[in-house]
């Protein structure tokens, strides 16, 4: 009977050990409320918001320690809309991020698969669109720098270091996979942060070739993304203070969008004549977050968008002023509700009308459909949970 115990606890305490040097995790975030426009596609709009603030998604995420500091990793991610539970934009499968790799505790992360770029890992935490509020309705028009995660990089390799007292850096770079060429529809880019107690710093550059109606690298998360272009670059910098319980930050991003295919917001084009002009935008970004008490924060930030339209031998100047103003309760560790509201002011001009002069510029505020007018008012309030 003693040796049966014993064997028993043997089996067991062996049994453990296995199991905690591999572990999955499942993981993912739930956002829903009710959304006012006073003006998407000509007409003012209530409905039902699926991830207006946070994209809703879920994930698993695995590793297995294989000795010596080294561990197999990999997370496989979707998003979906919460309101029908289709995958987000009728993609498939694990539309978000998908991949394999290693993690060494002295070398840094190699992984393979779908993944985001450096503009979305070093720079997005410190804007309003990408910071723990996570306000979808912040991103810059058309999301033009990919701070908000409209898509992500099929066919990449991405690197990423250790920490080494605070600085970190990375790349990726995403195959065509394309048999004609080798540089048709590839995407690259690369980031660096430093973090110091309050003050954390961030720079990030990315270009993607050919995007057409797939995506830099096949990469958009689905065909209906807000940019297709013959080329896109994107690059920028932000600087984060804490001080207390307020926070303040200022990130700057260029993005030059050249042969422009389509443009759209919310699934839907804004201005006809787009197509094969050149778009540059530069974006100014300002935002902040005061926590009156632990689960009781402000949050708000202003964009300033310069844009320079070329093309057809003549040049336009479109602009928006985008101010987003918000308020988050959180009910425990997981779980919060909030309530936002969003201006933006379009200005100048964005297209082309068949006889060369320019098309006014609308409003179009990330996730809604365009405004007819070169105003829009956006609010929301829901409940979001994180798991």
């Amino acid at each position: 009977m003693k040796k049966a115990l014993i064997l028993a606890g043997v089996l067991s305490t062996f049994a453990m050990s296995a199991h905690a040097q591999s572990s999955v995790t499942l993981y993912g975030s739930l956002d829903a409320g009710i959304v006012y426009a006073n003006n998407a596609g000509g007409h003012s709009l209530w409905a039902q918001g699926s991830g207006a603030l946070s994209n809703n998604y879920f994930g698993f995420r695995g590793a297995e320690d294989l000795g010596g500091g080294l561990k197999a990793i990999f997370t496989l991610e979707s998003g979906f809309n919460l309101n029908n539970g289709g995958y987000k934009n009728g993609d498939n499968g694990f539309n978000r991020q998908a991949y394999v790799g290693l993690k060494s505790d002295q070398f840094g992360t190699l992984t393979l698969g779908r993944q985001y770029d450096s503009m979305v890992d070093y720079l997005s935490p410190l804007s309003e669109a990408g910071a723990g509020f996570g306000n979808n309705l912040a991103g810059h028009p058309f999301d033009n720098d990919n701070l908000a995660k409209s898509y992500s990089i099929k066919n990449s390799v991405k690197y990423a270091s250790v920490n080494y007292s605070g600085f970190q850096f990375g790349g990726l770079y995403g195959f065509s996979n394309d048999t004609n060429g080798f540089a048709n529809g590839r995407a690259w880019s690369v980031g660096a942060s430093y973090g110091n107690g309050p003050l954390n710093f961030a720079a990030a550059y990315s270009q993607q070739n050919n995007s057409g109606g797939l995506g830099a690298a096949n990469s958009a998360a689905s065909a209906d993304q807000n940019i297709s272009a013959r080329l896109q670059r994107s690059f920028g910098a932000g600087v984060n203070y804490t001080y207390g319980p307020a926070q303040v930050g200022f990130v700057w991003t260029h993005s030059q969008i050249d042969g422009m295919q389509s443009l759209s917001s919310g699934g839907s084009a804004p201005l006809p004549g787009l197509s094969g002009l050149n778009l540059h935008v530069d974006n100014y970004e300002i935002n902040g977050a005061y926590h009156l008490t632990p689960a009781l924060a402000f949050v708000g930030s202003y964009t300033f968008t310069d844009g320079t339209v070329t093309g057809n031998g003549s040049n336009n100047s479109p602009k928006w002023h985008t101010v987003v103003l918000g308020t988050d309760y959180s009910l425990s560790k997981r779980t919060d509700v909030y309530l936002a509201g969003v201006y933006q002011h379009a200005s100048g001009s964005l297209g082309y009308n068949a006889d060369g002069s320019g098309i006014a510029n609308v409003a179009a505020i990330n996730t809604l459909s365009p405004s007819s007018t070169n105003n829009q008012v956006a609010a929301t309030v829901g409940l979001r949970h994180r798991f």
